[in-house]
């Protein structure tokens, strides 16, 4: 079974927890994470993207210049692709991105990338992960304690707002609830810092 160091908010090192096989100890499922990340970057598309097709552009009603004599190719309208201020060949428009995968892949994708940074040694369990105060600089100085070092994800049992208004000012410092982990945040970051008691949860809610 997969076992992970127990720090304090001092960084120091004050025992061990061991993870849940079900969640941590899985083979990971590469194309499940693949199609995870990709389904989660497609929702978040706005599909606001427009332009205008030759039928949209204002002119091109009259023949630009005579069919013959002229040595140049014939036109018939300035309103089609190739010409500049013509209109776009198959021209995109406002569209929906999204769409759904089922649950069983969407929870294989999540164990797959939880038990790839657990095989990383990239777990770090707090033993008691809050804040008394919002204080950015002392939240940094946990982060360092702990050996955290770039893109980072935080979880907590439940909202928590002297760590959340802690870290959203530090770069690459995301803080997120156990309820709410999703493939893309874990693979986007290089570190997972989770709350004893929000490990637990983890293990109840995705067993």
């Amino acid at each position: 079974m997969p076992v992970s160091k127990l720090y304090n908010m001092q960084g120091s090192v004050v025992g061990e927890v061991t993870l849940s096989d079900e969640i941590f100890g899985l083979n990971p499922n590469i194309t499940a994470i693949h199609a995870a990340v990709k389904n989660h970057l497609a929702n978040r598309r706005q599909g606001t993207q427009s332009a205008l097709t030759r039928a949209e552009v204002s002119g091109g009603g009259a023949k630009p210049y005579r069919q013959k004599g002229t040595g140049r190719a014939r036109q018939g309208s300035k309103s089609v692709p190739h010409y500049t201020h013509g209109g776009v060949a198959f021209a995109p428009k406002p569209r929906d991105y999204r769409y759904a995968l089922n649950k069983k892949l969407k929870r294989l994708a999540l164990k797959s990338a939880l038990s790839l940074r657990a095989a990383d040694d990239k777990i770090i369990v707090i033993d008691d992960l809050k804040m008394d105060a919002i204080k950015t600089k002392d939240f940094k100085v946990f982060l360092e304690a702990v050996g955290v070092a770039g893109k980072t994800i935080i979880v907590t049992p439940e909202k928590n707002d002297n760590v959340i208004l802690s870290a959203r000012n530090l770069p690459g410092v995301k803080t997120t609830f156990a309820t709410l982990l999703n493939t893309y945040d874990i693979m986007n970051a290089r570190t997972f810092v989770v709350d004893k008691a929000a490990l637990g949860l983890i293990e109840e809610v995705y067993a």
